[in-house]
């Protein structure tokens, strides 16, 4: 049987109680671009994937559950946090819940194997680059 090869994740769905205090709030933190709009629901882009906001909350958050963001300056989005009002470490790994209970990580793209083509980060108008750590472990997995 042929199976097909997950390349990468279109979008991450989260729950949120009011999709507008969703959309000013992730504004607030990230450069996102509202993507579209359906009754309850927003779509934000982030590069060339998004985050679908959902106006539902029926359980409490999941303790560990989370999901990662790639920024090209996690201090930045550290700082933009701080200015917001959320609770967050003063260095090292930047994990965080938003006002509705999702729990997200912030890394940065100069320290992971996450690589977009060049074409795409030309588009995004971004020129980013990795660190000797990531680099090896692209290496390692003959993807540089």
């Amino acid at each position: 049987m042929t199976r097909a090869r997950a390349v990468g994740i279109n979008h991450v769905a989260l729950e949120v109680g009011s999709v507008d205090e969703a959309i000013d709030f992730y504004g607030q933190v990230f450069e996102v671009t509202l993507r579209g709009r359906v009754p309850g629901m927003a779509f934000l882009d982030l590069g060339d994937q998004f985050i679908a906001l959902a106006e539902h909350r029926d359980r409490e958050p999941d303790a560990e559950r989370h999901f990662g963001l790639v920024v090209d300056d996690k201090e930045a989005a550290r700082r933009a946090l701080q200015e917001a009002g959320v609770n967050v470490a003063p260095a090292g790994k930047l994990r965080f819940r938003d006002p509705w209970g999702n729990s997200v990580e912030v890394v940065d793209y100069r320290d992971v194997q996450f690589t977009k083509a060049p074409e795409i980060l030309r588009g995004m108008g971004v020129e980013l680059t990795k660190h000797e750590g990531a680099l090896a472990e692209l290496r390692e997995k003959g993807l540089a």
